[in-house]
């Protein structure tokens, strides 16, 4: 069974960077496709950004393309999400969700961690 769990998540003040963390266990990402997710309190779950952890293959969606950056460590079984310049409206859990599968993007995710917050205010 995959397990993931995410942290590194905090406050930080506007324009100010962070950097997510998605470590697995029970299961090798390498065959997997990994997605980072956010959501904020009344607001439907975002995708942001995914990767194919095998062949590092990555998409980011519009809302954060040149702020965020995703990577994979495969010897540590983790994914990561950078994130630069960061604004008010980045403010949210940011969860990282993964799918079986030669994806970018995981589907319909199967297995998803327990979220980190990430709060960006002044």
């Amino acid at each position: 069974q995959l397990q993931l769990v995410e942290s590194g998540g905090g406050l930080v003040q506007p324009g100010g960077s962070l950097r997510v963390s998605c470590t697995a266990s029970g299961r090798t990402l390498e065959y997997y496709a990994i997605g980072w997710f956010r959501q904020a309190p009344g607001q439907e779950r975002e995708r942001i950004s995914c990767i194919n952890v095998r062949d590092g293959r990555t998409y980011t969606a519009d809302s954060v393309r040149g702020r965020f950056t995703v990577s994979r460590d495969n010897a540590k079984n983790a994914v990561y999400l950078q994130m630069n310049s960061l604004k008010p409206e980045d403010t949210a859990v940011y969860y990282c969700a993964a799918d079986p599968g030669n994806y970018v993007c995981p589907l319909h995710p199967d297995y998803w961690g327990q979220g980190t917050q990430v709060t960006v205010s002044s």
